[in-house]
């Protein structure tokens, strides 16, 4: 982005600048790319893949996401914060995001649920964030240079600023495929949630709650199940139906998890976003990394066969080939910006799965309409 002079005088000129917060902050990228500004939330390095949300909304369930583990996020949005923060908007218990990079953050939210600014809600969960700086370039970087390893450091403004040689060299030491994420995410034992004449197991990859919460809605009992469950152990609980769920990293370390589910194809089965990769690996595709991922709450997809568009969520950085997809399998959802696969379904079993967020949580509730065809599935 600069030259090493230029660097250090943007770098050292925002070390001597008041903020309000006390903190300042660095965000480097595996390339040398460095950003300085105002720091928010906690004090501390992170590192992250560095990734990008085009959502306008819905700041606190993308922070919350369990699919944002291991990553670094960058808000498309210039403003954010202004309405504050409230559990009943969460996806999880905690947040899951490395850090966050914002344009402007609104340090006086007002909302009548709000219960805390998000710099003090981030602070509490020792998250740190970083703003006033370019996003509009960062996310154009990203685009062109596709997604990297990145270290984000918040620190006092009083004490001297990191070593940005340091805090690369700490990006560059992320490889982040070959982390299982989900492993850090997953529920510890069988969960049980809401009631209902009809039982679902759902495998837990990073599960967002807006699923639970959907199926709840239409009379299901939901029972949330450790990512490395086996085929055996959820039929112990005569389910009857699967959701296979979102979640973070790379299908491809899930294998084992794939080869599990196809032994419970006899069962209806909906998989979303990581559930979709992980059902089209167990059909016979692989998967492969996208340049930048999908994420936020405006991607047009083409259903298919009913020749519809939906305006869906979306937070995924791995899309299904469909080159090697059994012949028993069919394509269903294209996305309209890279013709990417974004649904597929077995031909005559009722398994299909969608790369998108049905549940939303932020973004447009099109899809909501696929939780009703499961249901009328079991």
């Amino acid at each position: 982005m600069f030259g090493k002079n230029s660097i250090l005088k943007r770098l050292f000129g925002f070390a001597r600048a008041k903020t309000d917060s006390g903190k300042r902050s660095v965000l480097v990228l595996s390339d040398g790319t460095v950003f300085a500004g105002e720091g928010f939330g906690a004090i501390g390095n992170k590192v992250g893949e560095i990734v990008f949300t085009t959502s306008m909304t819905g700041y606190e369930e993308s922070l919350t996401d369990p699919s944002y583990a291991g990553q670094i996020l960058v808000s498309t949005y210039p403003l954010i914060g202004n309405y504050g923060t409230c559990t009943e908007w969460t996806e999880s218990n905690k947040m899951h995001v490395e850090g966050y990079a914002i344009r402007e953050l609104c340090k006086e939210p007002r909302h009548a649920k709000s219960t805390a600014s998000l710099a003090r809600r981030m602070e509490d969960e020792g998250k740190g964030g970083i703003c006033g700086i370019d996003t509009r370039f960062l996310v154009r970087h990203i685009r062109n240079s596709g997604v990297m390893p990145s270290c984000l450091a918040v620190y006092d403004s009083k004490e001297k600023a990191p070593e940005t040689e340091e805090l690369i060299a700490q990006a560059k030491a992320l490889d982040y495929s070959k982390v299982n994420f989900v492993e850090k995410v997953s529920v510890g034992k069988a969960t049980h949630f809401g009631k209902g004449s009809k039982k679902v197991v759902i495998f837990d990859y990073g599960m967002k709650m807006g699923i639970v919460r959907e199926m709840n809605k239409r009379g299901v009992k939901m029972i949330a199940l450790p990512w490395n469950t086996s085929a055996e152990e959820a039929l112990s609980f005569s389910p009857d139906g699967i959701i296979v769920s979102n979640g973070p990293g790379d299908p491809a370390l899930l294998q084992p998890q794939s080869e599990e589910l196809k032994k419970l194809f006899h069962l209806p089965m909906f998989g979303i976003c990581l559930g979709n990769q992980l059902i089209g690996q167990a059909a016979g595709a692989k998967c492969y990394k996208l340049k930048f991922g999908h994420r936020g709450g405006n991607h047009p997809v083409l259903d298919l066969k009913e020749n519809k568009v939906s305006i869906t969520t979306q937070n995924h950085g791995f899309a299904v080939e469909e080159k090697h997809l059994g012949k028993e399998w069919e394509v269903t959802h294209r996305n309209l910006t890279d013709n990417t696969v974004e649904g597929i379904a077995h031909k005559e079993l009722p398994i299909f799965a969608v790369q998108y967020h049905p549940e939303a949580n932020p973004g447009p509730c099109d899809s909501k309409h696929l939780f009703d065809r499961f249901v009328k599935m079991i």
